[in-house]
């Protein structure tokens, strides 16, 4: 299979009504936001969204017989779709191993099993597993760390304008644990967060000299680009209803050559995006990009 052809940029234009697009466990869960009060989804919350539209996208293949190399690597435990009960152990019962030893096979290995991995990269880092008569000893392992560099990245999303937060206090209407006198535990009452109304703009690119890395390929490309649309789409829970968050545009670049016309940075600048979601594009000689309607 050869790898990606030309060089990708892509951008997402995200609505977010009424729903906590990304909590932060260091403030109570409350939204996300930047010192200037901008609100806030990070890299790793829509790599996560991605990962699980790739879960269920290979399910569905599985059924048909047609799953090879699609695979998802890091699953969450609320989504997974094997028995496996840790990395390590996800690669033992796929490929028989526990940690990459022969990086250039191994790597190639794991790319070719697992999409996110070659789309992504990953950090394989595990104890090496070493016994002494015959019972392992915390004494007598090594670590073992191989990272692989994934060809597409994507940056935080941030709101166009500050975004206005709202709390509100509930309560459970039973008792997590047993108090006595019939009383109310401290555990019945909560707080929920939401951002109100924003628009949030998060931005993307595929780099086709990584891509030979990892063995990632046009058709993996198409993938991606088939799923930044519905990455919402099975995401609801109390925080986030559905309808809550959607994509409006999905805005697609790709260059005619594996270095790019263009940078990154002067492709992605060339998007000017207004508070209420409409946007205008800046024409860039020999680069237009395709735009995807969310789902």
């Amino acid at each position: 299979m050869s790898t990606l052809s030309k060089k990708i940029d892509f951008a997402l234009i995200m609505r977010i009504k009424n729903a906590n697009p990304n909590g932060d466990p260091l403030n109570g869960n409350r939204p996300r936001t930047d010192y200037e009060g901008l609100g806030e989804i990070t890299d790793v919350c829509l790599k996560r969204k991605i990962r699980d539209r790739l879960i269920e996208r290979y399910v569905l293949l599985k059924k048909d017989g047609k799953d090879k190399g699609q695979a998802v690597f890091v699953q969450s435990d609320d989504r997974k779709c094997d028995e496996a009960s840790s990395l390590r152990d996800r690669m033992k019962r796929t490929l028989g191993i526990s940690e990459l030893k022969n990086q250039k096979e191994d790597v190639d290995k794991v790319c070719n099993t697992w999409i996110d991995v070659r789309t992504f990269g990953q950090l394989f880092a595990f104890k090496a597993e070493k016994k002494t008569k015959g019972k392992e000893s915390d004494g007598d392992t090594e670590s073992s760390s191989v990272g692989i560099r994934g060809p597409v990245t994507i940056q935080s999303g941030f709101s166009l304008e500050p975004v206005s937060l709202s709390s509100t206090q509930i309560t459970k209407s039973v008792n997590g644990e047993d108090e006595k006198n019939n009383k109310k535990s401290s555990d019945t009452m909560g707080m929920k967060h939401r951002v109100d109304n924003g628009i949030y703009v998060t931005y993307g690119s595929m780099n086709s000299q990584l891509a030979e890395r990892t063995l990632f390929s046009d058709e993996d490309a198409k993938v991606i680009k088939d799923i930044l649309p519905r990455i919402f789409e099975n995401d609801a829970s109390s925080a986030r209803p559905e309808g809550s968050m959607e994509v409006l545009k999905v805005l697609w670049w790709e260059h005619n050559c594996k270095a790019g016309q263009y940078s990154s940075a002067k492709v992605h600048q060339s998007l000017n995006v207004n508070p209420d979601g409409t946007y205008t594009v800046t024409p860039l000689s020999g680069l237009k990009p395709i735009e995807i309607e969310g789902f």
